[in-house]
């Protein structure tokens, strides 16, 4: 029987579809199978104690109370130096600076800057503000640091968002005698927000999963108190998994402790995740209602 070539286009058509959904769903379990592993592992340490608690012991009794409330220092720090920084050279770049050198300069040094491996934003910020600014080993230098590091991620989907949105709203708002910073302020940046959000939500991720940054500019080894200030070392949950999983006088009894402290950072990065979603979620519903 002899096959037209619709039907042996529908056929391709059809396997390309079949692969796409495999590799879809390759990628949906292998998360699945990190989250089961983890779960299984994690959740017999996990209790109120092990996660309002003091460590103890070098950290093989106790709980992990200092790292989560460090994480979420650094977290919050780095945000909120990278998000504005990010969020206006992405503006000028897209909406200010002509199409020349400069332009082409400036999206170069950001792709260059987004390929830097993260041990080496951790050697500049040491230099920088460690040593050179007198910091020393902070909160303050670790989340400098931290934003360098994502800076480029917020730049990066900042301009595609602002791109994204369609000149006929630019133009019809300076037809109506807006300048133009009023028309970036008032009509392009709020309709391109919520997918501005999506740079927030990726560099979330990296900055609370990142050891070597915060290993030569804020992360101590054994700190069971709270900070009092941006000035004050803290211990964070990337760099408490790696400490108790190599430098433990005892790895199989602090295994557990590790993989408890583990699904705790993932649980930190989904719940802020889920919380920048519906931040996208509630901006995105006010641009249709405008």
């Amino acid at each position: 029987m002899k096959i037209s070539i619709n039907q042996r286009k529908r056929y391709t058509q059809n396997i390309a579809f079949w692969i796409f959904r495999l590799l879809s769903f390759m990628v949906v379990a292998i998360l699945f199978i990190i989250l089961c592993f983890l779960i299984y592992n994690g959740i017999k340490v996990i209790s109120w104690d092990f996660l309002t608690q003091m460590p103890e012991d070098g950290m093989t009794k106790g709980g992990i109370y200092p790292a989560i409330i460090g994480t979420l220092c650094l977290i919050a720090g780095s945000m909120v130096f990278a998000f504005p920084v990010g969020v206006l050279s992405a503006i000028y770049m897209n909406e200010y600076a002509s199409d020349g050198w400069i332009k082409k300069l400036l999206n170069q040094m950001t792709s260059n800057l987004a390929g830097i491996p993260s041990i080496v934003f951790g050697l500049f910020g040491m230099a920088l503000f460690v040593n050179k600014f007198g910091f020393g080993d902070s909160i303050l230098a670790g989340s400098l640091t931290l934003g360098l590091m994502v800076l480029p991620v917020i730049i990066r989907t900042t301009e595609e968002a602002l791109k994204a949105v369609n000149d006929t709203f630019r133009h019809a708002s300076l037809a109506l005698g807006s300048s133009k910073w009023q028309t970036t302020r008032r009509v392009v940046l709020p309709m391109a927000f919520p997918n501005i959000i999506t740079g927030v939500i990726l560099s979330i991720g990296r900055v609370s999963g990142e050891t070597a940054p915060i290993l030569f500019t804020v992360a101590a080894y054994f700190l069971p108190r709270l900070p009092h200030g941006i000035f004050d070392q803290v211990m964070a949950l990337p760099y408490h998994l790696y400490v108790i999983i190599t430098s433990g006088t005892n790895i199989e009894e602090s295994r557990p402790i590790a993989y408890g402290t583990a699904l705790v950072l993932i649980t930190i990065v989904l719940i802020m995740n889920l919380i920048a979603n519906a931040f996208r979620r509630y901006f995105g519903k006010k641009v249709k209602m405008n």
